[in-house]
């Protein structure tokens, strides 16, 4: 394994994200991956914590990583749970409907872990956490 796989990931998903016109059209370019020091008013979307293993094998070198992209949105009373929900439905989709491709190594393919949606911020705030699993094959 090498965790240059992970360099190459992290550019293809966010690369991805930021060209999908379903999410362009949600949040316009608000997907992060560093934080502002002030977040955007409305939902947006940042890449979060990955864990990266080895997964070769007899056939060839190998990572699997699991990784979170987080829709959030602050304390503006406007935005609820629906909202956020929906730019999250569409980075699931973005994701998980291929054409994610990698600068070095194959991506195998994208698969949806889980999700979890909850209020941050004493409540003031949504948060949805989305855990994917992505398959890289190095050769």
């Amino acid at each position: 394994m090498s965790y240059s796989s992970s360099v190459a990931l992290q550019a293809a998903v966010y690369r991805h994200l930021r060209d999908d016109p379903a999410l362009s059209d949600l949040i316009g370019d608000s997907i992060f991956d560093a934080m502002p020091v002030e977040a955007p008013s409305g939902p947006y979307v940042s890449l979060g914590p990955e864990d990266a293993v080895d997964a070769g094998d007899m056939t060839g070198r190998g990572s699997r990583h699991d990784f979170v992209v987080s829709v959030l949105a602050g304390s503006d009373q406007s935005v609820g749970f629906h909202s956020v929900k929906r730019v999250a439905a569409a980075v699931s989709d973005a994701l998980e409907n291929g054409g994610v491709e990698l600068e070095q190594g194959h991506l195998t393919a994208i698969w949806f872990q889980r999700a979890k949606a909850r209020r941050v911020e004493n409540g003031a705030a949504r948060r949805v956490d989305l855990t994917f699993r992505a398959r890289i094959d190095l050769g």
